[in-house]
């Protein structure tokens, strides 16, 4: 009798520590096993890019385009699990499985392409700057001379122009985006420099629709890519969604959802693999 006592609770014991096995998760795991949801790093504070709401929905090109990528790869708008990827901690979390891919304004660069591996480029932007609609006096990047220019802290656009460009460019360095447009808005400081795509995206939120306008200057090329784990069979998949993703007019649908109030002219998708210097 003893013995059936210690065989049946070994059972249980066997059966709990299977079914925590099954149940178990880390975010970083492969896709196409059973457990359906798929971990996506997405910026949470970039209109237009990826943007968490107050009533906790999730906006933006990068989102639409990661949406589509994960439908892709078998998942359904309900399997996503979003995790906030700051710009410091894209390459942690990858490399520690906290996410499966990262679609967050993610630059490929030679240096980040030695920790991760990225798929795309699925969007071509340019550093330029964001202006008053109605102030005509920015017509080329030269014209940043004698002008108040925000800097975000820790960004370094505007001191790029100052060193590159415009030499006499006067920086006023502010906590955020936020507070720039707002600055910029007030007449406080002249002009905004980072990525069009982010600046078309601020542009384009409701409180600021026609009140601003892209100088339309390409100072930089930024190839945005999707990362995934170093060696990830993900990249080539996730190549083949953006592929059809173009292919099918969900690609330019998304650039004209998200940054077409602030008449953004994106230019073609890229070409897979081709990255432009």
């Amino acid at each position: 009798m003893k013995l059936q006592k210690v065989t049946v609770a070994a059972a249980a014991a066997l059966m709990l520590s299977l079914t925590a096995a099954g149940c178990s998760s880390d975010g970083g795991g492969d896709t196409s096993s059973g457990d359906k949801k798929v971990t996506i790093g997405i910026k949470f504070d970039q209109p237009g890019i990826g943007l968490k709401t107050p009533d906790g929905k999730y906006t933006g090109f990068d989102v639409d385009v990661a949406t589509y990528v994960a439908k892709e790869l078998g998942h359904d708008p309900g399997d996503i699990v979003w995790k906030e990827a700051k710009s410091a901690d894209r390459e942690t979390l990858l490399q520690r499985g906290d996410v499966d891919f990262i679609a967050a304004s993610y630059s490929i660069t030679p240096k980040r392409a030695e920790k991760v591996d990225f798929a795309g480029p699925y969007l071509l932007a340019h550093q330029d700057v964001l202006i008053r609609a109605d102030d005509d006096s920015i017509k080329k990047p030269e014209d940043l001379n004698n002008k108040k220019l925000c800097s975000v802290t820790g960004s370094t656009s505007a001191q790029n122009v100052k060193t590159r460009i415009a030499p006499k460019a006067q920086l006023q360095e502010y906590g955020g985006y936020s507070e720039c447009l707002t600055g910029l808005e007030n007449k406080v400081i002249d002009a905004l420099t980072t990525d069009n795509v982010i600046l078309a995206g601020y542009a384009a939120q409701p409180e600021f629709k026609g009140k601003f306008k892209l100088g339309g200057f390409k100072m930089s090329n930024e190839n945005y890519g999707i990362g995934v784990q170093k060696g990830s069979d993900l990249k080539a998949q996730i190549n083949t969604a953006l592929e059809k993703m173009v292919k099918d007019g969900s690609w330019a649908a998304a650039v004209k959802k998200n940054f077409g109030p602030a008449n953004f002219q994106s230019g073609p998708a890229p070409k897979i693999g081709v990255i432009v210097s």
